[in-house]
């Protein structure tokens, strides 16, 4: 007998029978549960990818490292590997086991299935008693009852039943085009005529029933409506987020563009919720017992639906939250790559703020019990947050609405917690697009006539909420120990922006790291470069950022070929030094390593790091040199800290070369930061106590340029060093100029580069023989040193002012023997306009190897080159003002020339007190047409002995030196003419009072007072005080000009005169009443009564009986508000304030006031005489 089959099981077989099923059989109707099971094939390929991914790292990374950290980098991948394979080797082990657990879990899974279907069929019985108790038998239906009797069938068939069993007839293509255009046309009529849409999503495009809305960088999403009444709503088909993953793609599956399964399905009922907030519940929805029943939510008066708006504020937020996981996944992906020690991944609770730090450093370790040492820098670098949040403030809920009657989006709510953007800094939308989305509203929301019937204004329901991806860099303050500027701590809005087609959080992270690393790396080029150490590695070329493969590295030149360069690892932020000379030395790679240590623990340090590292390999190099010409060289020789001294403060290091044929003399190479400096010293032994020190007697500087020809390389240097001893000697190279010349062909920078510290053979062979052949050297500086100057020896080099006096003498020694160089500050100490002067002189003196009589020339050059002017300037380029002064105005140098020697220093100092001067009053008068605007001051004449100019159109001054060695600095002498020309012999008797002004400069009388104004120092200040008080004075001493000429004319008793060089005095003819002008400051004068006094406001100096000193003015205040009623109105009362004792009025209007208020005070003293005659 066959068995029957019941749900594909058999229905009553006993075990063992022969029908049974046999154990597969039963094992493959089992469930098949994998919960919480993992491949063990995927397990052992993602740890073998990992390992892979690590061993590839290294092989970036160690070939940048020394060899110390490559070796303890490989240890600990070998021990963390180690771990990790050991930890699979066990799950290995524990997979023997699989298939036992696997079948457990099976027949677990089947138990609780049938348990769940006996559940299920109770509950059935359950509710089919529970249905069936109010049931009732129906009436007998007589009539199918006949007509199956009669017909054999049924005839009358409800309609449902009909309906539920035939299928309905299937619609055609044609039907279902036309339903669909049908569709599309309710669809268009709505979006054009009443449905709100955000002008973000105005692109949108109506086809196969849909509708799709694309908001670029975002989201397309694709709706349709439930119907063509009014009531019907819309609902979502399908969205689609328009990112694109840049970088690494691994793992990026899990975030697919177009979401599917139950994340398509959540979006979609969210999305569907929204849409249908307002609409009433669908009438076919069965309710459980005991659920509530669903309310409509009703909107308040006055506003009307906008469901396409609470759908973009979903799908914004969900989008931007959808990009944000992904960089945050890209983080966390990074620290598994290599950033995990350096790079730290925080995303805040509400996931909108994501926060990467960067560079983090472990902090230092604390001894057993004692506290943690305080870190010199800080333990990160900088942070990177990216953060969403609105570019406008959310709209304000009206308080007329319930809590029930609208629902806050997430990101309205967000908004009313945490304060927002202004609209006006962050709004993305256009100025366009808001009145294009305002036109909308109005268009579309007057259609509503339910609304305007009832007299209230319609608004929408919701309101859009535009938000963005705001990406803000902040750099730790002193990160690595440097404070970056804030320039430097900024990125460009579009380097820092969130690119939607290239979502790459490292691209971003690199970005930033890239910028902080180039404002680190400039810091110490600039601190390089203008710090302590500037001579050294300021120069062009001397310390350079570049980039090179991609990477930014500080190109520091050591010396000659040697170069250094400093890296900072994106990573952990580390700095490197690495040598990429040519000839590198194979043991520098250890000295370079411990060199960055230190660095890292400190890394201000860098700077004197460099120095050091610099002038080591500086003295390796030179050492190199000597022992490959078999000299005998030593790098520290018995000299106290003081003897060391002599070779100058800039003196770096030293290598002193013994002379065989002189052993007590030794050629000395000093270095200094700029170069080598070659000194032929002479030592002597003193015994002290045990041992034995050396003394150096004397010291001799030697010009390599003239000693091995021109072309050796030889650079200026910036000043001369005066040693502690008076009397030694500095025999340093020297070239005219501003210290920025070098000798030979190419830019400044480049020969630098190229010669610094070049130390050929054949020239140390050179200064060598050389040293040996002048042992006894020369003792013509001796009349110098006998005056207690500092000096050096140069090589001779005239120019052409010197070569026009100096053509009859001449010598073949003359390039072997030097010149004398001093310092102007030693020379010129004491004496005036120093400052003229560049810091070396050149003292050549001649015929000392002929009969005639010794001369000395002295050549300055000037700081300040002025061509002369004037007519006493000449056409030449070397013009003579004096038989002892000779000036090329090419070079800017000027010659003395002494016939005496001992009196020479003397005459120097006296012509020179007279040249500079008027050197440097040339120049200035000559930049204050441009440096303090002063277009009318004009350089008229200009001989190095006097300087005309004239200091406002039409009023010149000519300003010239006298007695400059007197004990008092000597004195200057003012004259003071008018632009006009020579002045005429006129009749002032009958002559116009304008022709008689236009005679003579005014300043004249004021000259006693101006004078004194130059012996203030700085002269250039000084000057400038001067100027600017004659500009400033001249229209209140041409007034008070006009004021006695015009008495004079008039006949009239009043007299004008300065009391100093601001304040002047009109004179009233009974020598009791005066009016003062006094200057004030930024041009501000004060007329006031003579009688008053600016220490005891509102005192007068006398009483009224007194008759010896100024009597007030009668009625001053009354003239004063005559004045000021006079001039109301006019150009000049807006520079006009009325004080209690007087006027104070700008320079430009003393003419009009200061002339009305005089005319007004004379015509009142006037009356007063009058009527005291009456009397």
């Amino acid at each position: 007998m066959e068995q029957e089959a019941m749900n594909g099981i058999l229905d009553s077989v006993p075990n063992g029978l022969p029908h049974s099923p046999s154990p597969e059989e039963l094992e493959r109707e089992l469930p098949l549960v994998h919960d919480g099971q993992v491949p063990l094939a995927e397990l052992v390929s993602r740890m073998v990818q990992a390992m892979y991914a690590e061993l590839t790292e290294l092989a970036e990374t160690m070939p940048h490292m020394s060899d110390p950290q490559r070796k303890r980098t490989i240890a600990d991948w070998v021990v963390k590997t180690k771990k990790q394979a050991v930890k699979l080797y066990a799950v290995v082990k524990w997979s023997r086991d699989a298939t036992v657990v696997q079948k457990a879990m099976n027949i677990t899974a089947f138990l609780m299935d049938q348990n769940r279907q006996f559940e299920e069929a109770i509950n059935g019985l359950k509710f089919a008693r529970d249905g069936l108790d109010p049931a009732r038998l129906r009436n007998h239906d007589l009539l199918t009852s006949l007509d199956v009797l009669t017909t054999g069938t049924y005839r009358r068939l409800p309609s449902a039943i009909k309906s539920f069993i035939i299928p309905p007839t299937p619609l055609s293509p044609e039907e279902i085009s036309r339903t669909l255009l049908d569709i599309e046309d309710v669809m268009r009529y709505r979006l054009r005529m009443q449905e709100l849409i955000p002008h973000e999503m105005r692109n949108y495009r109506i086809g196969d029933g849909r509708v799709f809305f694309t908001v670029p960088k975002l989201f397309e999403v694709s709706l349709c409506v439930k119907g063509a009444k009014q009531g019907d709503g819309w609902f979502m088909v399908d969205v689609e987020f328009l990112f694109t993953v840049g970088g690494d793609v691994t793992g990026m599956q899990e975030f697919p563009r177009r979401p599917g399964g139950l994340l398509k399905r959540h979006i979609a009922d969210e999305g569907d919720g929204r849409l249908g907030f307002y609409l009433p519940p669908p009438e076919d929805i069965t309710l459980a017992e005991g659920q509530p029943e669903i309310q409509r939510r009703e909107l308040p008066p006055g506003v009307f639906d906008a469901p396409l708006v609470r759908l973009y504020n979903f799908l914004q937020m969900m989008s931007m939250s959808y990009q944000l996981e992904i960089l945050w996944y890209q983080a966390e992906r990074l620290r598994t790559l290599g950033w995990g020690e350096y790079l730290k991944v925080d995303m805040n609770n509400d996931r909108r703020t994501l926060t990467l730090s960067y560079w983090i450093r472990k902090p230092p370790v604390a001894a057993p019990g004692r506290q943690p040492p305080r870190s010199r820098i800080p333990l990160l670098g900088g942070t990177l947050t990216i953060s969403i949040i609105p570019t406008q403030p959310a709209p304000p809920i009206p308080t007329a609405l319930s809590s029930q009657s609208v629902r806050l989006s997430q990101s309205q709510s967000h908004s009313q917690n945490k304060q927002s953007p202004s609209p006006a800094a962050n709004a993305r939308r256009s100025p366009k697009d808001r009145i294009l989305a305002e036109l909308q509203e109005r268009v579309k929301m007057g259609g509503r006539n339910q609304l305007q019937e009832v007299g209230v204004r319609p608004r929408p329901s919701d309101k859009v909420e535009s938000m963005q991806m705001l990406v803000t860099w902040e750099p730790q303050s002193s990160a690595l120990g440097i404070q970056i500027s804030p320039d430097d701590a900024t990125l460009p809005a579009e380097d820092l922006a969130i690119n939607a087609e290239e979502l790459d959080v490292e691209q971003l992270l690199r970005r930033v790291i890239w910028k902080h690393t180039r404002a680190i790396l400039t810091f110490f080029q600039l601190q390089l470069q203008r710090g302590p150490y500037r001579s050294v590695f300021g120069p062009p070329g001397e310390v350079q950022l570049i980039t090179d493969e991609g990477a930014l590295v500080l190109r520091t030149h050591l010396c000659a070929d040697e170069v250094v360069v400093i890296t900072i690892d994106p990573r952990s932020g580390r700095i490197s030094m690495r040598d990429i000379g040519d000839l590198a030395a194979a043991g520098r790679g250890p000295k370079l390593a411990s060199f960055s240590d230190t660095i890292n623990a400190n890394p201000i340090l860098l700077p004197n790091a460099l120095v050091g590292l610099r002038f080591n390999t500086i003295t390796d190099l030179a050492e190199q040199k000597s022992n490959y010409l078999g000299l005998r060289s030593y790098r520290q020789r018995n000299f106290s800290r003081d003897e060391l001294l002599k070779l100058g403060p800039t003196a770096r290091g030293s290598l002193f070369i013994q002379l065989a044929s002189f052993p007590s003399h030794y050629l000395v190479l000093v270095i200094t930061d700029e170069e080598f400096r070659y000194a032929l010293i002479s030592v002597k032994e003193r015994r002290e106590s045990l041992f034995t020190k050396l003394i150096m007697e004397d010291i001799g500087w030697l010009d390599v340029k003239r000693i091995h020809g021109d072309d050796a390389v030889i650079k200026q240097r910036s000043g001369l060093d005066t040693l502690g001893n008076l009397g030694q000697k500095h025999n340093r190279p020297f070239y005219e100029g501003d210290g920025s010349e070098i000798v030979g062909t190419g830019t400044v920078g480049e020969q630098r580069a190229s010669a610094s510290f070049r130390l050929d053979t054949q020239v140390l062979r050179e200064l060598y023989a050389y040293c040996c052949a002048r042992v006894a050297y020369t003792k013509v500086e001796m009349q110098l040193k006998s005056r207690g100057i500092a000096y050096k020896h140069v090589q001779p080099h005239y120019t052409a002012s010197s070569q026009a006096v100096l053509a009859h003498v001449h010598s073949s020694l003359a390039r072997s023997v030097p010149s004398l160089c001093v310092q102007a500050s030693d020379i010129l100490s004491g004496a005036p306009a120093a400052e003229a002067a560049m810091p070396n002189i050149r003292v050549i003196p001649l015929n000392w190897w002929s009969e005639q009589k010794p001369q000395v020339v002295t050549c300055v050059k000037l700081k300040y080159v002025q061509q002369p002017v004037g007519k006493r300037a000449g056409s030449s380029a070397v013009i003579r003002p004096s038989k002892r002064i000779i000036y090329d105005t090419r070079d800017a140098v000027v010659t003395f020339l002494s016939e005496d020697v001992d009196k020479c220093v003397d005459e120097f100092s006296e012509e020179w007190a007279r040249v500079s001067k008027m050197v440097v009053i040339a120049r200035e008068v000559a930049q204050m047409a441009t440096k303090h605007k002063w277009k009318d001051v004009q350089l008229l004449s200009f001989d190095l002995q006097t300087v005309e100019f004239a200091y406002t159109a039409g009023y010149n001054v000519s300003i010239s030196c006298v007695n400059q060695l007197s004990p008092t600095g000597g004195s200057f002498e003012l004259s003071f003419s008018r632009g006009t020309g020579a002045p005429e012999d006129i009749d002032e008797s009958t002559a116009d009072i304008e022709t008689i002004l236009a005679q003579y400069n005014p300043h004249e009388d004021v000259e006693p007072f101006l004078k004194d104004i130059l012996r203030q120092t700085p002269l250039a200040l000084a000057l400038h005080r001067l100027v600017a008080l004659l500009r400033e004075t001249l229209s209140i001493v041409a007034e008070l000009d006009y004021i006695r000429v015009k008495a004079q004319k008039d006949g009239e008793e009043v007299d004008t005169f300065a009391k100093t060089a601001s304040w002047f005095r009109v004179l009233y003819g009974d020598i009791r009443h005066a009016m003062d002008f006094r200057l004030m400051a930024n041009a501000q004068v004060l007329i006031m009564d003579g009688s008053n006094s600016l220490y005891h406001a509102g005192e007068s100096k006398a009483t009224s009986d007194s008759g010896l000193l100024l009597q007030p003015i009668p009625d001053f205040r009354t003239i004063v508000s005559e004045v000021r009623k006079e001039i109301a109105g006019s150009e000049a009362s807006r520079r006009v304030v009325f004080v209690d004792i007087g006027i104070i009025c700008h320079s430009s209007a003393v003419r009009v006031v200061g002339r009305a208020l005089h005319e007004k005070v004379l015509k009142r003293m006037k009356e007063a005489q009058a009527g005291a005659v009456k009397s």
